[in-house]
């Protein structure tokens, strides 16, 4: 699927065991007690560097590490479970088509990301630039005080991109043709 989501359905119940140990073996979450954070289970990222020659900042291994900071955050607010849309990307050929993510970002050098708020959850609205050439720090500055309001001010099952938009944080991305234009915040 878009969100990189497998799901094994219809097992033969002779078969349930053996399918466990090959999910036990090759250390894929699938319990409540190995499942990871709903940041992480929904990131994804572009190869980047090294691997890309277009590449300016890195993506695939970098993310897990910004998710990671991220995720100290949303175990304070009280989200850690909750599902959030994060991807990442080393260029702006969008490999790991940030702009359908909640929280998308775009690598302009080493170490430096355009942060993109506002996507929806099933990516069926893209996000709206919120922030140029972010740092790490900055990142992790800019969105914790967005997650605190998210717990408190968040309707029932009202995603993070849907909340961002609802709250002023970001215009909504009404037409593709204006995604590369500065947003009116």
């Amino acid at each position: 699927t878009c969100n990189q989501q497998v799901l094994i359905t219809d097992i033969p119940e002779a078969k349930k065991a053996k399918v466990q140990a090959l999910l036990n073996e090759y250390k894929i979450a699938h319990t409540p007690e190995t499942t990871v954070s709903g940041m992480r289970r929904n990131m994804m990222a572009c190869v980047a560097l090294p691997t890309c020659p277009l590449a300016f900042a890195e993506a695939e291994r970098y993310l897990p590490t910004l998710v990671g900071r991220l995720e100290v955050v949303l175990e304070r607010c009280g989200l850690r479970e909750r599902d959030i849309v994060i991807r990442m990307t080393g260029c702006p050929n969008s490999c790991g088509r940030p702009s359908m993510a909640e929280i998308g970002f775009i690598g302009k050098a080493p170490g430096t990301y355009n942060m993109y708020l506002g996507g929806d959850f099933l990516g069926h609205r893209l996000n709206t630039l919120y922030a140029e050439s972010v740092t790490e720090d900055q990142i992790i500055a800019q969105l914790t005080p967005l997650f605190s309001r998210y717990s408190s001010e968040r309707e029932k099952n009202e995603a993070f991109g849907d909340f961002v938009v609802r709250a002023g944080v970001v215009k909504p991305m009404t037409h593709g043709r204006h995604w590369w234009t500065m947003p009116e915040v």
